[in-house]
């Protein structure tokens, strides 16, 4: 994926008249009609959509999928969120995917949705989750209803998406006024993205509108438009799109009878694994080898919301961007304080090169997620003396992993197994079995492989390229002078305020060692890295009284893999794969349309490395999507870079061995 630089995020800029409604001033037109807002939405989207009926139709365990254009205020995803709740049926899912170059500021769309107190029930639930919403692909759950917001260009957006789209609003500021948005690309896109038979709206009746949906494929006839306007648009997708893609990133199309799965692992790629199949009807054996889960990377007392970002778009800077955010919105769901505070994280400028690389990302990124402090600045935020200032992230801060791996499997359609280390994987019919001294533990169609690098212990993953990252934090109790610590201090490593009286500072990379037990070499280089960020800091948690024998210690042993991307998707047999595109190895342009050969219900969810608060939650939504047919939660080239079957396609053209 070439590397571009992040598209800026432009909040919206609203004029509200003398009724509370907003308009924009950008494209001086109105989000929705002065006379009904409600009435409308239902006139111009649910209505020629057939909403309430389709909503009525669907059997336990489908789904309907609306993509939008223009999000807006969000009105015409709470009517429709409010719709499926009226009519559908229990065990059925609505996935909403709507784009928005301008999102509203929070506090303004919270003024907005104040104007449909019908509404509140569901718009404070959006609120709560309405935060870090930044640039890129973000991820929000409300229980069956699902809801992908794509902030940018609605055209980059939707060229970058993978879903089918059931039904479409086709929604925005008005062709006369926003013209970017109306083109024929745009209209391209949307045949690409439809289901067969997807019904489309919108409340415009413009010539270029209709000229350009007929051209891509759309039926479309004009109705009557609501309120002032005489015309509106409802259309239908009866074009059968060809949809070239490479056949080894391609959805393997595994439809098991059963919607049964089995997780291997109990940390954070694993638990959110098995959260984000709960949440879509799946029945998950979670299997966990030690008596409790978290226990071994996903274990730490603090895990730091820490975001490695690139100024040039890279797909790493892309996915922790996502990531982030939906990591986020789920920390609301534990006690802040206890397993989790947004602090802020402060990144530290420590040398000439760092500085550098913070202005180019202060000049790339909104302020509302990264900005730039002097010393004196940082020091009065932080609360200690520092030797620079830095890069401050006021909605990051740390979290507790264990409290989050307990919330995210809470789900009674979630069973824990512990103690249980499968050894062998083995198929028999459409089914799983993990294998342990000979007894089969658990068996499902469908298996996600989540812990770390032990992934590689299986015969079917042995050839995924998995490297062991040794990592040692050390444990000082707070003082009365280091409680004044007020937000994560990050440099070459990290020091978090304190959690139940004790700060967390680490942690090591050590490529060499895997012994599990605490070093004295380590903690004293935590203890020199926590003087170098602050010798005030040091000196007020008194660390040169301490004996290193005395220090409290955890080693954890990070996965990563060479080009430290997270692993996630679905695994294909290594020596098929590489007879099936044996062309690539001599003309890497080739792309030959032999099918894949996957191995049935079989994925995986590791190498997180030193980012997983903020991959990992994330991960088990595009895990799941890639099982259970969603659209998937992050650009389709991003999916594609994390996907296991790159490494196969490496070796191939590489011709390595």
């Amino acid at each position: 994926m070439p590397a571009d630089t992040p598209t800026p995020l432009q909040h919206a800029e609203l004029d509200w008249d003398a009724n509370g409604q907003p308009q924009s001033r950008r494209y001086s037109d109105v989000y929705f009609s002065r006379a009904s807002g409600l009435a409308e939405t239902a006139h111009v989207f649910l209505q020629p959509n057939r909403l309430a009926e389709r909503f009525a139709a669907l059997e336990k365990g489908q789904r309907l999928v609306i993509g939008e254009t223009g999000f807006g205020t969000g009105l015409n995803f709470l009517c429709a969120w409010r719709l499926f709740e009226q009519q559908a049926q229990a065990g059925t899912y609505l996935h909403f995917v709507s784009v928005e170059k301008h999102p509203l500021k929070p506090e303004d769309l919270q003024r907005a949705l104040a104007l449909w107190p019908e509404l509140d029930g569901h718009a404070q639930q959006l609120l709560e989750q309405y935060v870090a919403v930044n640039p890129g692909f973000q991820q929000f759950r409300f229980g069956p209803i699902t809801l992908t917001l794509m902030v940018g260009d609605a055209l980059e957006c939707l060229s970058s998406l993978d879903a089918r789209i059931d039904a479409w609003f086709l929604d925005g500021f008005a062709p006369a006024k926003n013209p970017d948005m109306w083109q024929p690309e745009l209209f391209t896109q949307l045949a690409r993205l439809s289901a067969p038979d997807a019904t489309l709206a919108t409340f415009t009746s413009a010539g270029v509108v209709r000229r350009g949906l007929l051209m891509a494929g759309f039926e479309v006839e004009r109705i009557p438009g609501f309120g002032q306007k005489r015309e509106s648009l409802q259309g239908r997708f009866d074009t059968q799109v060809s949809r070239p893609e490479k056949p080894w990133f391609a959805r393997p199309g595994f439809n098991p009878a059963q919607r049964k799965a089995l997780v291997i692992g109990a940390g954070l790629a694993g638990c959110a694994s098995a959260a984000s199949l709960a949440a879509r009807g799946w029945q998950v054996s979670l299997l966990e080898r030690h008596a409790e889960i978290a226990e071994e990377g996903s274990g730490n007392p603090q895990g730091v919301l820490y975001l490695k970002l690139s100024a040039h778009g890279t797909a790493l800077s892309q996915l922790v961007l996502s990531g982030f955010g939906y990591t986020r919105r789920l920390l609301r769901n534990l006690q802040q304080g206890r397993d989790w505070d947004a602090c802020g994280v402060l990144q530290i400028a420590f040398d000439d090169k760092e500085a550098e690389r913070q202005a180019e990302l202060a000049s790339v990124f909104p302020a509302t997620l990264l900005h730039r402090l002097d010393c004196a600045q940082a020091e009065q935020l932080a609360g200690v003396e520092l030797r620079n200032g830095g890069l401050f992230y006021p909605d990051a801060g740390w979290a507790h992993p264990p409290a989050l791996c307990r919330w995210l499997i809470k789900d009674p359609a979630i069973k824990l197994l512990k103690h249980c280390n499968p050894v062998e994987l083995r198929r028999n019919g459409e089914l799983w079995q993990a294998i342990a001294d000979g007894a089969v533990l658990a068996e499902a169609p469908v298996v996600v492989l989540a812990g770390a690098a032990d992934v590689a212990r299986f015969e079917q993953s042995a050839w995924l390229p998995l490297k062991r990252i040794r990592g040692q934090i050390t444990g000082l109790p707070m003082t009365g002078k280091s409680s004044a610590l007020r937000t994560v201090l990050c440099a070459k490593g990290y020091v978090a305020p304190a959690r139940e009286g004790l700060h967390t500072l680490g942690a090591s990379f050590n490529f060499a060692d895997t012994d599990p037990a605490p070093s004295a070499v380590e903690h004293r280089a935590n203890l020199q890295m926590l003087e170098e960020i602050s010798a005030s800091l040091y000196q007020r948690l008194q660390a040169d009284d301490y004996q290193i024998d005395q220090l409290q210690g955890r080693v954890a042993m990070r996965c990563t893999s060479p080009d430290y991307l997270p692993i996630i998707g679905p695994l294909a047999e290594a020596t098929l794969f590489a007879d099936a595109y044996a062309v690539l190895s001599r003309d890497a342009r080739q792309v030959p349309q032999t099918p894949c050969p996957w191995l049935d219900g079989l994925y995986v969810n590791t190498a997180h490395g030193s980012r997983g608060m903020i991959s990992a939650p994330l991960s088990g939504e595009l895990l799941a999507a890639w099982i259970d047919g969603n659209p998937l939660p992050v650009p389709r080239a991003i999916a594609e870079a994390c996907h296991p079957n790159r490494f196969l396609l490496r070796k191939l053209i590489r011709r390595n061995d």
